[in-house]
């Protein structure tokens, strides 16, 4: 889609063609976090594009569903879930976080960070050491992306997945070194393989010592290396700050940036060049680009509406915030268990790549399953409620009894589609229906 102005990036602004309306509220809400209640949607509506970012950026945009003693509980279900341990537990803490902490924003940034240094359990098999690295991806989410990246390479649970402690003098293992280049900083061409080599002996030295990464010089290969025309005895951080400075690290950051809360293919190249420069001059501050993405004309373009495919966790948690199934609550290591059914395996990404994301995610399997999850969400015991979901009462609440787009507008922005509030049973069938229907699967 082409920009409207001569600044890709320009700030959007209602107006005739692109105005705020519900539609685009919803869109904010389903891109940044996961959905939003009917009172939050229409508190921003009320408030307009500006204050509802703010709220966003902020970390406040959330007036309901919030426990009382959020992080003390939150903190009590991890802890729990490693004394086990369990797996499922530690799934669910990180979706009891993303469906009723305060700030949404922080948990789409940190799931967006999983899934680019994706680290499995599969293969770490420590779920204290997979704890503290999503711990730090979200203590620097928004920081400048030198610090999230200088923390990853010194992460216990990301040096055990690309073998670190294997990479050695004379012995170097360039797992960690290909990884760190293709799709961690440069994205593949502008390195060869002798660079691989080469960063491989700058990155020798780890070694886990009770759970803690230690650097040992006598692992360290400290001879010169040449990487990417640049020869100089790199160690670990100079190869960091070598691959922070090239062009391609802030293309890439832009990529990834544009690539999640836009969607796929939503952003010319030249647009991509446009905010890759601004990255660099704003030092790769990570926060500073999402703040320019959410509150850019691109954003609200129409031609963005709905043009993401929803991932499994989108789909399952925005429907459960929208619905305001919060008291009582579905229980968060189903709904991670559902979650990796649908192909969103918390803490198990499927390879070095995360996952693929965009079209990836529908397929006849999971379209079926997604149908079956819309359906439990109403029925309510497959998904650990005691009773039925009561679809009218929700909208009696909310004063929309006689409304038959409620529930369109509450999930979609759209009034297009309609679900009877006459009769328990139909609604409740109808609700299921919608919530599985081909439009909720985008945002």
């Amino acid at each position: 889609m082409r920009p409207r102005s001569g600044d890709p990036w320009a700030p959007y602004v209602p107006d005739e063609a692109m105005p705020w309306d519900l539609r685009r509220v919803v869109h904010l809400h389903r891109r940044a976090g996961f959905a939003a209640t009917w009172d939050e949607l229409q508190r921003d509506l009320n408030d307009g594009p500006e204050a509802s970012i703010d709220r966003l950026l902020d970390g406040t945009s959330r007036s309901c569903g919030i426990p009382a003693g959020f992080a003390a509980f939150a903190d009590g279900l991890a802890d729990r879930a490693l004394a086990a341990p369990d797996s499922s537990r530690l799934k669910g803490w990180w979706v009891y976080r993303m469906l009723f902490g305060p700030d949404p924003l922080t948990e789409r940034l940190t799931l967006i960070w999983h899934g680019h240094f994706a680290t499995s359990n599969l293969k770490v098999n420590d779920l204290s050491l997979m704890r503290r690295q999503n711990e730090t991806l979200r203590s620097l989410c928004r920081a400048p992306f030198g610090r999230l990246l200088h923390a990853m390479l010194h992460d216990p649970a990301l040096l055990v997945w690309l073998d670190a402690q294997e990479n050695t003098k004379g012995h170097p293992n360039e797992n960690l070194a290909r990884e760190l280049m293709e799709l961690f900083t440069l994205g593949i061409g502008p390195y060869s393989e002798d660079d691989v080599k080469q960063a491989a002996r700058a990155l020798t030295g780890w070694k886990l010592v009770n759970d803690e990464a230690r650097f040992v010089p006598i692992r360290h290969d400290a001879g010169t290396k040449t990487i990417l025309g640049h020869t100089c005895a790199f160690d670990a951080d100079g190869l960091a700050a070598l691959l922070l400075e090239h062009p391609a690290t802030s293309r890439r950051l832009a990529w990834r940036l544009c690539h999640e809360f836009l969607g796929e293919g939503a952003v010319e190249s030249e647009a991509l060049d446009a905010l890759a420069e601004e990255l660099r001059a704003h030092d790769l501050d990570v926060g500073w680009g999402v703040a320019t993405v959410l509150r850019s004309r691109l954003c609200f373009d129409a031609a963005n509406l709905g043009r993401r495919v929803a991932s499994p966790l989108d789909f399952a948690l925005g429907s459960v915030r929208a619905l305001e199934m919060f008291d009582p609550a579905p229980s968060t290591p189903v709904l991670a268990d559902w979650c990796g059914r649908l192909g969103q395996d918390l803490f198990y990404p499927p390879n070095v790549g995360g996952w693929p994301g965009g079209r990836a995610w529908i397929t006849t399997r999971s379209a079926i399953g997604r149908a079956n999850l819309a359906a439990a969400l109403v029925a309510g015991e497959p998904v650990g409620l005691g009773t039925p979901f009561d679809p009218i009462d929700l909208a009696e609440r909310h004063g929309q009894r006689h409304n038959p787009a409620f529930f369109a507008q509450l999930l979609l922005g759209t009034d297009r589609l309609k679900v009877p509030l006459d009769e328990l049973v139909s609604a409740r069938q109808a609700l299921a229906r919608l919530v599985a229907s081909p439009e909720a699967q985008r945002i």
